[in-house]
């Protein structure tokens, strides 16, 4: 084995996370963070479904991202809504207030309809129900018992779908973590958190068996480039594949 590290999940402190972030460099962070999830189609990750389940329905769909960071996802999935013709009416809601106030302003710069508001997705009282809440990248930040809880909580507010797209702990994700971390940001919050987001993450047989806890009867993981998973759920008797 010429990764031991990465056989058990190795949690730490990551930058991001710490209270008191230099709001600069935290701006800093979040555009970097924003080409990483654009070259890695984090948004594609999540469209099949969002997209089958809206073609199945006759009014807006309503999505909640959970821990939206900057607001590229919920930009990007706008986009492809419009192209494809379907509505999509899009949340989205961080703890950072920094976070929110960035994702507000590139939503207004990219012409997108969406909500942001500030939200603690492990302790304040849920905001209400949604058809899809989603979240990317947020999973491999919790402890396991938090990350049961987020489960759990999406679960609660999901009407029909829940759908979570994170990092696969291994070496090939460590090495793409470390060395696109560096071409693709400046940011030394990110070049320090990408590794250590990797060796924070779940495998997907450890996502499986929180999913269990978390009462997710049926869920379906699915592995995806680069190194992550989507993990889907579906409220029974909501079905989710293509209109006639």
């Amino acid at each position: 084995m010429f990764w031991p590290w990465l056989t058990r999940r190795r949690r730490s402190p990551e930058l991001m996370d710490q209270p008191g972030l230099d709001p600069a460099e935290h701006e800093q962070a979040l555009h970097g963070l924003a080409r990483i999830n654009a070259l890695s189609d984090s948004a594609g990750i999540l469209w099949r479904s969002l997209l089958e389940l809206a073609r199945r329905r006759d009014g807006p769909l309503s999505v909640l991202d959970i821990a939206c960071g900057g607001g590229d996802l919920v930009a990007a999935l706008a986009r492809r809504a419009r192209r494809a013709g379907v509505t999509l009416r899009l949340e989205g809601c961080d703890r950072s207030a920094v976070a929110v106030a960035h994702a507000e302003r590139l939503a207004d710069a990219r012409q997108v309809s969406a909500r942001f508001f500030t939200w603690d997705a492990l302790a304040d009282p849920l905001p209400g129900e949604y058809d899809v809440v989603t979240t990317s990248l947020f999973l491999h930040h919790l402890d396991e018992p938090e990350a049961v809880l987020l489960l759990r909580r999406m679960k609660q507010m999901a009407r029909c779908l829940v759908l979570v797209n994170d990092l696969e702990r291994g070496p090939l994700g460590w090495m793409l973590a470390w060395l696109g971390t560096r071409l693709l940001s400046r940011s030394r919050i990110v070049h320090v958190d990408g590794p250590l987001s990797v060796e924070g993450a779940f495998t997907c047989a450890e996502v499986r068996a929180l999913a269990r806890r978390a009462g997710l009867d049926g869920a379906t993981l699915t592995r995806r480039w680069p190194c992550r998973f989507l993990l889907a759920w579906r409220r029974p008797g909501v079905t989710t594949g293509r209109a006639p």
